[in-house]
């Protein structure tokens, strides 16, 4: 197995790409070790020591380590880690171990069809864009022309995520949906 990596705008987190699929749909996000207990693979990495982070996408995985660790220093045992999940033949994430998010927060009200529309132009134009470095964003609302959207994985923490944001998804919502006014984050 050869498990490929790159690097992510965020310098604290790496995408691995094993070649197989991690997850059949949706996301997974692990924040903490103790988030991770429903996957056999996000807890595989933690074992790693230095690991603050783990993200799966359908096709990669992505992991942030804390301030005071190299990548230099735990990137092979993240490697062996990822291999050693796939030779045990144990899925992503436990059979009833929760379920992978599908993307968004449902949304009812008057604003309907702006949330549609916002919905469409996020699974089209800006989360694949995203999942390329290595993480993901899912809406959270919209009120009163404010759009509420919530990063992870690589984005999560990237010193580039407020002007992904601003200048790249607020820009982009505003062109097309003339009801959005601004893009805020949120923390989940």
């Amino acid at each position: 197995m050869f498990i490929q990596t790159e690097s992510t705008p965020n310098p604290a987190t790496l995408k691995f790409l094993p070649g197989q699929t991690v997850l059949a749909t949706g996301t997974a996000d692990f924040p903490t070790r103790d988030s991770a207990a429903s996957s056999p693979l996000a807890d595989r990495i933690f074992a790693v020591g230095g690991v603050s982070g783990v993200f799966l996408g359908t096709d990669f995985v992505t992991v942030t380590k804390d301030e005071a660790t190299d990548w230099d220093h735990i990137k092979p045992s993240i490697l062996g880690a990822i291999m050693e999940h796939y030779q045990s033949g144990q899925p992503a994430i436990a059979e009833g171990g929760g379920e992978t998010a599908g993307g968004h927060a449902e949304h009812t009200g008057e604003d309907g069809e702006i949330v549609g529309q916002i919905k469409e132009l996020l699974d089209t134009r800006v989360r694949p864009a995203v999942a390329q470095d290595g993480g993901d964003i899912t809406f959270h609302g919209f009120d009163r022309g404010v759009v509420y959207l919530h990063m992870q994985g690589a984005c999560a923490g990237c010193p580039s995520s407020t002007i992904t944001l601003k200048m790249g998804i607020e820009n982009l919502l505003r062109h097309y949906i003339p009801e959005v006014t601004e893009v805020r984050p949120v923390a989940v």
